[in-house]
C-alpha cells in the first residue's frame, strides 16, 4: 500500500501544471485517486525531488502550483430538474455536464450557499444547505475541487446589498459573532459528512463594503474608505467565520472576495484593513465583468496594484461576457472590441486569459453561471435568459468561449 501511495504521489507530481511550488495535503490517508481528494496545506517539504516524511499517511509535499479553472454552476441541479438539454459544439448530446466540463479541462466548480432562501421568489435563489450538499458531493465525486461561496444572507449578497438573514436580525453584535461561527461550522460539518468537503471557502460574497448590514435598506453597518466606524465589527465577523473554516476544513483555502476592479484605492483599503486587523485568509478573490467594470486595462491596473501591495495568490472568482446582446444594467460598452457574438465572447475570453497569464500570482479563473441554457427547459428557467453563459439558449450547444477556458490551465 505504501508503494502504491508513493507511485500515485509521483504521478501527481509529473502531471500537475507547471509553475511555482505550492504545498498540498493529502486529505484521505487511505487513498489518492482524484483531484477532489487533494487540497492545500502550509507545511511539508520535498528534498531533491524526494518526499521528506516519516509517515506516508500524513504526508505533505511541495508540488508545482496548479491553475484552477471552471465556473459557478450553482443552478445546475435546477436546470437538470427542468430538463435542460446540453450539446457539444458538434451537436452531440451531453448527458453529464459535470463530467463533460472536467473532460474539457475544468477542475474547480463554485457553488453559492444562502442561509434560508425559501422566502425569496428569485429563481436563482434556491441554494440552501441540502441543495449545496447534494451538488457538492456530485462535484467531488466527479473528481473536481469545490469552491463554497457563503452569502451569509437569505438572498443575493453583493456590494449594494448585504442583508442579514431574517432569523439573525434580533441578534446583538456579540450574538452575531457567535452565530456566524456556529452557522459556518455547522454548514462545513454537514458538507464534510455528506462527502462534499470544500477546497476553497469564500467567507462572504462581494464584501467590498462589509456584510450582515441588518434589515433590508439599512446603511448602519456599511464599511467605507476613510470611515473606521464599522470595520472592527466586520473584521470580527470574518475572523469568527475563518476560525470555523480552519477548525472544520483545515485543508481548505479561505478567499476574501470583492469586486472593485475599477477602483484600486478601495481594493487597497479593503485588504489593508484585513491585514491591520489580523484577518486570517489565503486568497484575494475578485469579480471582473467588463460591462460593469470597464476594459481589460482596468483589470490590469487592479492586478498590478494588488501585486504591489499584497503577497497573496489572486483568483478571478467571477467573470463573464455576453454572446448575443447586452446584459441589463451594463455601464460599459466593449462591443467595438468584442461584439456581442459567439466570436466576440471567445475573443474576450482568450484575451482575458492571456492577460491573466502575465500575472504569476493569478491562479484561478471562474466563469459565472456558465450552465445557463433554456433549451428544453420546462419551468421558469425557460424565460428571462442570462446571456453571458457558455451555452446557446436556443440550441443548447456549447459556445466557443466554453472551450477557450481550458487554456488558463
Amino acid at each position: 500500500m505504501r508503494i502504491v501511495k508513493v507511485l500515485l504521489l509521483l504521478l501527481l507530481l509529473t502531471t500537475t501544471a507547471q509553475g511555482k511550488a505550492q504545498s498540498f495535503y493529502i486529505c484521505d490517508s487511505n487513498q489518492v485517486s482524484t483531484a477532489s481528494e487533494i487540497a492545500f496545506s502550509n507545511n511539508g517539504t520535498m528534498v531533491n525531488g524526494t518526499i521528506a516524511t516519516t509517515d506516508i499517511d500524513s504526508i505533505t509535499m511541495q508540488i508545482p502550483n496548479m491553475h484552477f479553472v471552471g465556473g459557478d454552476m450553482s443552478m445546475l441541479t435546477k436546470y437538470e430538474a427542468q430538463k435542460a438539454t446540453y450539446y457539444t459544439k458538434e451537436n452531440k448530446r451531453i448527458t453529464d455536464l459535470l463530467a463533460y466540463v472536467k473532460e474539457q479541462g475544468w477542475n474547480t466548480i463554485r457553488v453559492r450557499l444562502f442561509v434560508d432562501p425559501s422566502s425569496d421568489n428569485d429563481k436563482g435563489v434556491c441554494q440552501d444547505i441540502e441543495y449545496v450538499k447534494a451538488l457538492g458531493k456530485r462535484i467531488k465525486d466527479a473528481g473536481m475541487l469545490l469552491m463554497l461561496d457563503f452569502h451569509y444572507s437569505d438572498t443575493w449578497a453583493d456590494p449594494a446589498k448585504q442583508w442579514t438573514p431574517a432569523e439573525w436580525l434580533p441578534l446583538s453584535n456579540e450574538q452575531l459573532y457567535d452565530k456566524i461561527y456556529e452557522y459556518t461550522k455547522d454548514c462545513l460539518e454537514q458538507m464534510n459528512a455528506a462527502g462534499a468537503s470544500p477546497d476553497f471557502i469564500q467567507t462572504g460574497n462581494e464584501i467590498s463594503y462589509g456584510m450582515l448590514w441588518g434589515a433590508k435598506g439599512s446603511n448602519a453597518n456599511r464599511c467605507y474608505v476613510g470611515n473606521e466606524a464599522n470595520w472592527p465589527r466586520f473584521t470580527t465577523l470574518l475572523k469568527k467565520a475563518g476560525t470555523a473554516c480552519r477548525e472544520v476544513c483545515p485543508q481548505a483555502k479561505i478567499i476574501l472576495h470583492i469586486e472593485r476592479v475599477a477602483q484600486p484605492n478601495i481594493i487597497v483599503n479593503f485588504y489593508n484593513q484585513m491585514k491591520n486587523k489580523g484577518v486570517d485568509y489565503d486568497i484575494i478573490g475578485l469579480s471582473y465583468y467588463p460591462y460593469f467594470h470597464g476594459d481589460l486595462s482596468k483589470l490590469e491596473t487592479a492586478l498590478n496594484t494588488v501585486e504591489r501591495n499584497f503577497d497573496k495568490p489572486i483568483q478571478i472568482v467571477e467573470t463573464g461576457y455576453p454572446s448575443q446582446y447586452a446584459i441589463g444594467g451594463s455601464t460599459f460598452d466593449y462591443t467595438s472590441t468584442y461584439p456581442y457574438t459567439q466570436a466576440g465572447q471567445k475573443a474576450f475570453t482568450a484575451d482575458l486569459i492571456a492577460l491573466l497569464k502575465n500575472h504569476p500570482r493569478v491562479n484561478g479563473l471562474s466563469w459565472w453561471y456558465p450552465e445557463a441554457n433554456a433549451k428544453g427547459c420546462t419551468g421558469d428557467l425557460n424565460t428571462g435568459w442570462y446571456n453571458a453563459g457558455l451555452f446557446n439558449n436556443n440550441s443548447g450547444k456549447a459556445l466557443d468561449a466554453f472551450y477557450e477556458l481550458k487554456n488558463f490551465r
